[in-house]
This record gives C-alpha cells, sequence and structure tokens, in this order.
C-alpha cells in the first residue's frame, strides 16, 4: 500500500474531512513517530507493534563489482517487532 492509497482508504472512512487535511495529519503523525524513535529510541503502537531503534557493528564486505574487501562503517538503523495479535492475524489469510 501507498502513502495516496492510505490516504484515499482514510478519506473514504471520513468524507467530512478534506484528503489535504487527511495528508497534513499523517504527514505530522508520521513525523512524531520519526522524532520518538530517535529519542526514546523506541515507539510502541498497542496491537500493532513495536519500532526499535538498533546499533550495527561495523564489520567486513566485499565490493560487488570489484571483488575489493572493504570496511563498512558502524551504523543505526530502525527494526520493527509486530506484536502478537497483529502477528496472528497476518497468519490468518
Amino acid at each position: 500500500m501507498t502513502k495516496a492509497e492510505l490516504l484515499t482508504r482514510i478519506a473514504k472512512e471520513h468524507p467530512e474531512c478534506s484528503k489535504r487535511l487527511i495528508g497534513d495529519l499523517m504527514d505530522t503523525c508520521f513525523g512524531f513517530l520519526g522524532q520518538g524513535i530517535k529519542k526514546d529510541k523506541r515507539f510502541t503502537y498497542p496491537g500493532f507493534g513495536t519500532w526499535t531503534v538498533k546499533t550495527r557493528k561495523a564489520r567486513k564486505g566485499v565490493n560487488p563489482q570489484t571483488g575489493q574487501r572493504i570496511m563498512i562503517k558502524a551504523s543505526k538503523t530502525c527494526t520493527f517487532r509486530p506484536s502478537v495479535d497483529f502477528k496472528k492475524s497476518l497468519n490468518r489469510g
């Protein structure tokens, strides 16, 4: 699902709101979500899942174009772990 598809589905559920308003709310929501993850290193949405910041250690790698061995710097990434309920709903089909 794309952002536009999500926006359209929300607009159908709430015809009293304009698509522009819904888009602005979505942007604000995801902006705060990103800020929360950066600040607190985690964000939990009950019944859906938890986003956390993980640190990857520096490691050795290979440049696939040249075959040259390289060092990959340590970095941070964001991971998502679905809640038990959400994970069960995925398996129901």
